[in-house]
């Protein structure tokens, strides 16, 4: 869990953000607002550190799931995402180096994740009408089943998932648009298909939101991952979403937040 604050630290070192641009979340999420997409009894069960063995068991923190250390860091999580979505909606992009939790179902979680801050961002600015669409662009290496899921048949909400062919989770569900690649997919093939399919989607679907969830685990070092993506490849991910999300931007006013696997937001 020091990773979160190793990557705050090394942001301001590097001299790729400013204090000012750090926001923090002013307070944690109700359970009200989580239970716009979750399970009341799961919520409940989880907040007050009584989840069952097996639900605990799938999510695989064992014991530490019922640590108000990993509660309160979880519900961080969720605060931190929603932040962002509002520091976006103001500004056009926003970072948060913390969520992009997609495994993470109504009623159990799954992959380590627990609460899904996609979801629940996504479904609280559609219920209060500040968006009418939005785009979940899921980057990670693992199909973001638990977003899929929780969104299956909503047309105000499209998932978009390029991930790993053969990795986690051995039983996928269906996004509005999957793309799953081969073992070993590097640099130019990957970016020829993300460019392809997001200008596609984004063309046609035109959200006033997208949530896009930039996993680093399709690097090639990534011993689980199964792509070959290389640091320049990452970057040129980056620039491909940036460049199609701006774009969008200057055509119908879409905003993008961008949350990664690795709490506070970033606002440009």
């Amino acid at each position: 869990m020091q990773v979160f604050g190793r990557i705050y630290d090394q942001l301001l070192a590097e001299g790729t953000v400013v204090p000012r641009q750090v926001h923090v979340p002013p307070s944690l999420p109700s359970r009200d607002l989580l239970c716009m997409v979750h399970d009341t009894e799961y919520v409940e069960a989880f907040c007050s550190g009584s989840l069952d063995e097996q639900r605990m068991r799938r999510i695989g923190f064992g014991e530490t799931t019922r640590s108000h250390v990993l509660i309160d860091r979880t519900l961080a999580e969720v605060a931190g995402t929603l932040l962002t979505a509002e520091l976006a909606l103001a500004h056009g992009l926003a970072c948060n180096t913390a969520g992009g939790t997609h495994h993470a179902f109504r009623d159990y979680g799954s992959g380590f994740c627990i609460l899904n801050d996609l979801a629940v961002t996504a479904e609280l600015l559609l219920r209060q009408g500040r968006v009418q669409r939005v785009l979940i662009l899921d980057l990670d290496v693992h199909q973001g089943d638990g977003t899929a899921h929780i969104f299956s048949g909503r047309q105000d909400v499209f998932t978009l998932s390029v991930h790993a062919e053969r990795n986690f989770p051995a039983r996928k569900q269906s996004s509005h648009l999957d793309i799953a690649l081969p073992d070993g997919t590097a640099d130019a093939e990957y970016l020829r298909v993300v460019a392809e399919v997001l200008t596609g989607v984004l063309q046609e679907f035109r959200p006033d939101l997208v949530l896009y969830d930039a996993g680093v685990d399709p690097h090639a070092g990534d011993a689980l991952g199964r792509l070959a993506l290389s640091d320049d490849g990452l970057r040129r991910r980056e620039l491909l979403v940036g460049g199609d999300a701006h774009r969008g931007w200057a055509w119908w006013g879409l905003n993008m937040l961008r949350t990664c696997h690795v709490s506070g937001s970033v606002a440009s």
